[in-house]
């Protein structure tokens, strides 16, 4: 009888502690915590990030860690929508492991040149031109078309080195990707004028069925030395969507004005989708020399300059 007495007492003295411990808990748990609308978790363990998220202000105690390991789920990385100012902590810790990641999409269209990308991604992100200009001059192997034009998705609050460089380690793994396919290996003076010549096709081609065929053109051009003299290579730079004047043909001494130098701009003109590059890599076979668009909004492709001739004469007629 006193064993079962004294088996009741402690039975009892545990189930207090429990109790106690449980209320402890539910309090501990249930008391605020300050927070900001987005948190930034590094990629490890659990007690790696309960580390960085005090050096971040936040007061978590090994109790933390402990939920996170065996009643929740692990905490996800990157930028992370939490929501209000302040929330309890069991809610904060649920957050680190279901919270969505914050971010944001950009969207680089193909043909557009790096100046007028930069310039807006700067103003929708509210980044800073310059660093993104100096980040690119840094970190890219081509003075233009060294990102590859696409839809990406960022994290929130990303800076812009770190932006540059997600986008050009990108776009690197496409490019190196497409020339050892096609051309067995990655030399990036190479590359530079396939990117260069899919960027004047990219300006010029009204359709993507049209890409080879511009193509060819150039490169008949460039077989026989005559002058590119296409518009589209003095849409460099700022001069994106300029219209092309012929005032602006005798003025602009740049490299790229085709019209006074003979061969290739000193480098790409825009960014260049990937139809661009594979019709600066596989042209179709013509004899073409000229083209000029008709009342269709498409080119008329021909060898005879002659025939180019009446071509222009026809376009004229309709404007």
């Amino acid at each position: 009888m006193k064993f079962i007495n004294l088996l009741f007492k402690l039975i009892s003295f545990l189930l207090t502690i429990a109790i106690f411990v449980l209320i402890a808990l539910i309090f501990y748990f249930s008391m605020p915590i300050k927070t900001t609308k987005t948190v930034v978790l590094p990629k490890g363990s659990i007690t790696k990030v309960i580390e960085h998220l005090k050096t971040q202000g936040y007061n978590l105690t090994l109790l933390d860690t402990y939920l996170l390991a065996y009643g929740l789920n692990a905490p996800k990385s990157g930028t992370l929508i939490i929501g209000g100012k302040e929330m309890s902590r069991i809610a904060f810790l649920r957050k680190l492991s279901s919270a969505k990641e914050a971010i944001n999409v950009i969207t680089l269209i193909p043909g557009e040149t790096k100046v007028i990308f930069l310039e807006e991604l700067a103003k929708n992100q509210a980044l800073d031109v310059d660093k993104l200009n100096r980040a690119y001059d840094e970190l890219s192997n081509y003075k233009e078309a060294g990102i590859v034009p696409e839809t990406y998705h960022i994290p929130k609050d990303i800076d812009e080195k770190k932006l540059i460089k997600f986008l050009v380690k990108q776009s690197e793994i496409e490019y190196e990707k497409l020339a050892k396919k096609y051309l067995k290996k990655y030399d990036k003076k190479e590359w530079n004028r396939i990117l260069t010549i899919a960027s004047i096709i990219q300006k010029e081609a009204a359709t993507k069925e049209e890409m080879p065929i511009i193509g060819s053109v150039i490169y008949n051009r460039l077989k026989i030395g005559m002058a590119l003299q296409m518009d589209g290579t003095l849409n460099y730079g700022k001069y994106s969507h300029i219209k092309v004047t012929p005032k602006r043909i005798k003025t602009d001494k740049s490299g790229f004005n085709t019209y006074l130098n003979r061969g290739l701009p000193p480098y790409p003109v825009c960014s260049v989708s990937k139809e661009a590059i594979l019709a600066a890599l596989k042209p179709k076979e013509t004899d073409y020399l000229y083209f000029m668009k008709n009342k269709s909004g498409v080119h008329d492709f021909t060898s005879s300059y002659q025939e180019h001739l009446r071509n222009i004469n026809r376009a004229s007629t309709l404007n």
